[in-house]
């Protein structure tokens, strides 16, 4: 990769998303976790949640990816409190086509996920991109949302 595709990649934008991840850190009591790790990269995250009437009541996320996946969390943890299943795993599947399939950047509000799409160009970043929302799917799963 040369220096322009990365500073292309690395945006200040993307940069800035890793700055403040909300919800970092652990619950006292989950009624869920999930990890997911990407084999490509080592990136992980681990997602906890508690469910009140399938709609996610308190959320925290322990993050440990490259600047792409801590950006991703990042626009996760602003908005996932208050949201079911089916509005997080929509995001989801938007924010996956947006990076394989050529499909746009999620609506709001999870807008700020266009900033990643320069990563379409490298398929080998988007396991990392996809780890919270896939570890959020797969908690939410074990709760029965």
């Amino acid at each position: 990769m040369a220096d322009s595709d990365l500073m292309q990649l690395y945006s200040r934008r993307i940069l800035a998303l890793t700055t403040h991840i909300p919800h970092q850190g652990q619950l006292e009591a989950p009624q869920a976790s999930a990890m997911r790790r990407s084999p490509q990269c080592g990136s992980s995250v681990t997602v906890h949640v508690a469910l009140a009437e399938g709609r996610v009541a308190d959320f925290a996320q322990e993050v440990r990816a490259c600047a792409l996946g801590q950006a991703s969390a990042s626009v996760l943890g602003q908005s996932v409190i208050g949201l079911d299943r089916a509005q997080i795993s929509a995001a989801r599947d938007q924010l996956r086509a947006m990076l394989k399939d050529e499909g746009a950047a999620p609506a709001a509000p999870f807008a700020e996920l266009e900033a990643l799409l320069p990563a379409r160009a490298y398929p080998n970043r988007h396991a990392s991109i996809l780890l919270a929302w896939d570890a959020t799917l797969d908690a939410m799963d074990q709760v029965g949302a």
